[in-house]
């Protein structure tokens, strides 16, 4: 196994017809599916990257920016963000295209955390990432700063060491009623 391997060596994209089946009831293409192409593409960076097998450990932040109509070709873009030492953040971005006028609108991006697996399903190494322009390290520092952010947040509300006290004065203008018992 290499011991570094830059973004570009493991980067895909894919292209799809949006089809009638994969719409929803309001005539769109339904989010649960265009989820699952990101998730396929994310896996198979990922697995390009570390040449193992990978799975989803987490998504970060999935906003549909604009809807993506029937006929409209899809175009998902991957490439590895982030390395750690058994992870990978795998950046997808999703752009739509119209057949007819050629415009193209970016649709989402995400952040796929995945995690290579040996054959007994064990977490296992993945090479690290070389990195050679400036995107690179903006990439990378944004993936650590967004799992370090996540940490923090996971743990600042961890049910242990909650003190709603903290934060009811802060709800006073939300739309809710509090009543403790």
């Amino acid at each position: 196994m290499k011991e570094f391997k830059t973004a570009r060596e493991s980067r895909l994209s894919i292209t799809e017809l949006m089809l009638p089946s994969h719409s929803n009831f309001g005539g769109k293409i339904h989010g649960g599916h265009i989820l699952s192409l990101m998730d396929q593409i994310a896996f198979a960076c990922a697995s390009k990257h570390s040449r193992q097998y990978c799975v989803t450990a987490s998504v970060n932040r999935v906003d549909f920016l604009s809807p993506v109509e029937v006929g409209e070709l899809l175009t998902l873009k991957a490439a590895i963000n982030y390395t750690g030492r058994t992870s990978m953040v795998v950046g997808v971005r999703v752009e739509s295209q119209n057949i007819t006028t050629g415009k193209k609108r970016h649709c989402n991006s995400s952040y796929f955390t995945m995690v290579a697996k040996d054959e007994d399903g064990n977490s296992s190494q993945v090479p690290g990432l070389l990195i050679q322009d400036e995107q690179g390290i903006r990439r990378f520092a944004r993936s650590k700063f967004r799992k370090e952010a996540a940490f923090k947040r996971d743990t600042q509300f961890d049910e242990n060491h909650f003190d709603s006290k903290q934060y009811t004065e802060g709800l006073s203008n939300e739309n809710l009623k509090i009543e403790l018992k």
